[in-house]
């Protein structure tokens, strides 16, 4: 999946993705247990799997609120989670040094609170607010802290009084784009951890998910053009509109939702796109001003980072709507 994000970096990604990817499927089973281990597993192999734990821990906790006997079904879960991290980490537990030297890999905060040019609010607003030379590092980790977990809050809070398989899917999403947006040391490549979830959701919502499959893409370009992937991008880029416009246009939702060519969406839309089009081309063929030398990552951050936002209040929104759709569920079958 999204093999134009894994050729950036030789790094085995799609390990702890394809355990991740194996826990929501446990979830929406309802093997919660196996889905504990399975995830516990994904975030043992990368770290970056952090991004889903929000949205496997409101909807784990949503359900066992929920249950006849709450504590025993924390109680549960808190044991296999312990067990598995136990069993995970038992080869460097005889060593106090050896476990302070996995945990300081696992942590990097020495690398600064972003990386080159990624597309998210650190970086980004980095152009107005000189971030690492006004804060130290303490209290950057402190506002990435506070930030990643108040954009994480309202999805979780949904999911812990309405827990439902769909609010799960855009919990995931929703807390994985947090971290994208506001966590500690964010890489280019991070977008492929909300692409997951966006994944799972893409038929019942097929054109945003490729619009942020679009800008997930290009907001890595100059990672791309950096790492000499010129040519696969391009060809991968023309893999991707192959795929979301095929012949016949089964996918296109617009004709299928009866909405007309020319709505303003659509208008909006083909601005949105023909603006990163002509983006890439002024990056590869026009030479920035020598007093702004990072112009054309600074403006291909700020389109990608402002598409990510608001793709994030749109999501939030959509799952909050879950809950009074259950709400309303949950009336009329007490009625009957």
């Amino acid at each position: 999946m999204h093999p134009h994000l894994r050729t950036i970096l030789f790094q085995y990604n799609c390990i702890s993705l394809g355990l991740a990817l194996a826990a929501v499927a446990a979830i929406l089973s309802q093997r919660d247990l196996l889905a504990c281990v399975l995830f516990c597993l994904s975030l043992n192999h990368k770290q970056m799997s952090t991004y889903f734990a929000p949205a496997f821990f409101s909807h784990l906790l949503g359900k066992c609120l929920r249950r006849k006997h709450p504590l025993l079904e924390i109680s549960k879960l808190g044991l296999v989670v312990l067990g598995t991290f136990a069993m995970v980490w038992w080869p460097y537990l005889h060593s106090r040094d050896a476990a302070l030297q996995v945990l300081s890999r696992l942590a990097p905060f020495e690398r600064g609170i972003y990386e080159d040019y990624v597309a998210n609010f650190w970086c980004t607003s980095s152009v107005l607010i000189k971030w690492k030379r006004l804060f130290p590092t303490q209290s950057l980790r402190l506002f990435s802290m506070v930030a990643t977990i108040l954009a994480c809050l309202p999805s979780m809070i949904q999911q812990i009084l309405a827990p439902s398989s769909k609010g799960f899917l855009y919990g995931l999403l929703n807390s994985s784009l947090s971290f994208y947006l506001f966590s500690f040391q964010v890489h280019e490549k991070s977008i492929l951890l909300p692409l997951l979830p966006a994944t799972l959701l893409a038929m019942e919502w097929p054109r945003p998910f490729k619009l942020l499959t679009h800008y997930a893409l290009f907001s890595m370009f100059p990672l791309v053009c950096r790492d000499n992937l010129i040519l696969p991008y391009i060809a991968l880029y023309a893999l991707c509109i192959f795929l979301y416009h095929p012949p016949g246009g089964r996918w296109d939702d617009s004709k299928r939702q009866g909405s007309t060519p020319l709505s303003l969406v659509s208008v909006l839309l083909t601005l949105a796109y023909l603006g990163s089009l002509v983006l890439h081309i002024v990056y590869l063929t026009v030479r920035p001003p020598e007093r702004y030398p990072f112009l054309f990552e600074a403006l291909i951050m700020l389109l990608s980072f402002s598409h990510f936002v608001l793709f994030a209040f749109h999501t939030n929104t959509k799952q909050w709507m879950l809950s009074g759709h259950l709400i309303g569920s949950d009336k009329g079958k007490k009625q009957h």
